[in-house]
């Protein structure tokens, strides 16, 4: 039994039909994938958004042989584009394809020729962690100590999982803007700054760059939801059934599952692919006593989907619109800006300027506009806001909300653009202009995240403590609950986060290796 059906949940039914067993997933949505979707948000505009989750990294080839899944992951050739926000008629193109271009451009904005090969040599630095790491995501959980000697660099270990990250960005890079783009990958849906001591900034950041054992974000071909519908199609072709409009309202201890309206099934195993949050909900729902006084989950982004006429202009006459907006375009996110974001949204509210990175995907995959789409040269354009904790948003009007953060990434990014960006936004046939915000408070209520966040809680280190259990094959694939027969398969399991599938992976191997005892 699956309560459930994101893409995890998806995965974890198909590795378990495959082997032979009953699979049951139930999903409260009248369609699978949670935040791993493609949808239409303009009646009569034929674009296909990947609306929550777009970009992926985490997700090992071994799971797409293994389920015979028909995706295309297409790779960036422009990692990022980063204007100074002190005179954005300057900023650093990050070419993988062309290192003197890149050089250039880092000593062109920062005035230090040598900062392009530092940060070179920081992501050269990084890349051993990357390698040892991410062959065992699909793996039983290796003990801290043996990954800290197989890595064999006692310095990288401790830069990365015991001194904050801002130690490292400052040991490493010179100027503040350098910094903020590596300092971006640790704050993604995280509330957190450069010297955090509670370490959630390194672990966000830790996932980021060890994806595929190169930390590089690949964009699905056809959009997210052709990642969805590949692993629907492999669940249900293995034999599990899928529900949808299925939903449940009680959990119990022992396998019982009871739906809305009253059906009751049971199972061997109940894997959860909601939050923990939600699945501790259920549980008091069906009997279980709970006193976890765990830390409530608390996402901290806003995401912004747009399609546009055209590209707008950029002040940098240097770069192209098109190889700025292809990849990651940072926006008022250096090391400075990001820590004083943090700052602000704790003592004032939303913060001003609002980091933000945008890129845009149809640069990369076009198949996602429909063919008068492409003929008139419209692009889609991503927003994802930072340092935006759902406390700012959860008791207030959600639409009021929305349409103060909207209106805040708007500043921030009209201030980098030679234009406004709303001179540049798609109109719909009935005037309506194609923007839409995405809050926490909107994740909340229309997919079941509590806070809004991505991860379902906060990250933990994919690896396993000295003196943590990894007695039975829950613990040992970091899925387990309070509960023997109840698993986590999503984004709360060990490992989870991101549209990876590692989460529904493990469940798997989890309950196979209870199964068949």
């Amino acid at each position: 039994m699956i309560v459930g059906g994101g893409h995890n949940a998806l995965v974890a039914a198909a590795y378990l039909a495959r082997a032979g067993r009953s699979v049951v997933v139930l999903e409260r949505l009248d369609h699978v994938g949670g935040a791993a979707v493609s949808e239409t948000p303009w009646a009569g505009v034929e674009a296909r958004l990947s609306r929550y989750s777009y970009l992926v990294s985490l997700l090992p080839r071994s799971i797409i042989d293994d389920l015979g899944l028909r995706i295309a992951l297409r790779r960036r050739r422009y990692s990022s584009y980063t204007p100074d926000p002190t005179d954005p008629a300057r900023g650093i193109l990050v070419d993988t394809a062309d290192a003197a271009a890149t050089a250039a451009s880092f000593e062109r904005t920062t005035g230090d020729r040598d900062e392009a090969d530092r940060y070179a040599r920081f992501g050269e630095r990084l890349a051993p962690l990357a390698r040892a790491l991410f062959p065992t995501m699909t793996e039983p959980l290796v003990r801290e100590e043996s990954l800290r000697l197989a890595l064999g660099d006692d310095d990288l270990w401790h830069d990365v999982a015991v001194g904050p990250l801002g130690d490292l960005l400052r040991s490493a890079l010179t100027t503040d803007i350098a910094r903020g783009i590596a300092l971006t990958d640790g704050l993604i849906g995280t509330y957190s700054y450069a010297d955090d001591p509670s370490l959630r900034q390194n672990r966000c950041f830790l996932y980021h760059v060890v994806g595929g054992g190169t930390g590089d974000w690949d964009v699905p071909v056809g959009g997210m939801g052709r990642v969805t519908g590949e692993l629907e199609r492999a669940a249900r072709e293995a034999g599990a059934e899928v529900r949808t409009s299925a939903e449940v309202e009680a959990v119990t201890p022992d396998g019982e599952v009871r739906l809305a309206g009253g059906e009751a099934l049971c199972g061997q195993i109940v894997l959860s692919g909601v939050g923990p949050a939600v699945l501790r909900r259920l549980l008091r729902a069906g009997g279980a006593h709970d006193d976890d006084a765990a830390e409530p989950p608390e996402g901290a982004q806003v995401k912004v989907n747009m399609l546009l006429r055209r590209l707008p202009r950029l002040h940098d006459a240097a770069v192209a619109p098109d190889a700025a907006f292809a990849g990651t375009f940072h926006i008022n996110e250096t090391m400075t800006q990001l820590d004083a974001a943090y700052v602000a949204a704790a003592e004032t509210g939303i913060p001003s300027p609002l980091p933000a990175e945008i890129y845009c995907h149809s640069l990369t995959d076009p198949s996602i506009l429909g063919a008068q789409l492409r003929e008139e040269g419209a692009q889609t354009l991503t927003l994802f806001g930072l340092q935006v904790p759902h406390r700012l948003v959860a008791d207030r009007e959600r639409a009021t909300a929305r349409d103060e953060l909207l209106a805040a990434a708007q500043r921030s990014l009209d201030s980098v653009l030679a234009e406004p960006i709303a001179d540049c936004v798609y109109e719909a046939a009935d005037g309506t202009p194609c923007i839409e915000a995405r809050t926490t408070a909107d994740l909340e209520a229309s997919l079941g995240m509590i806070g809004g966040d991505i991860f379902h809680g906060t990250l933990s280190w994919p690896w396993a403590g000295a003196d943590e259990p990894l007695e039975t094959p829950a613990e040992r694939w970091g899925v387990a609950t309070r509960h023997p027969t109840v698993l986590l398969c999503g984004s709360g399991a060990r490992r989870g986060g991101a549209v990876s599938g590692l989460g529904g992976h493990n469940a798997a191997m989890a309950a196979l290796e209870m199964l068949n005892g």
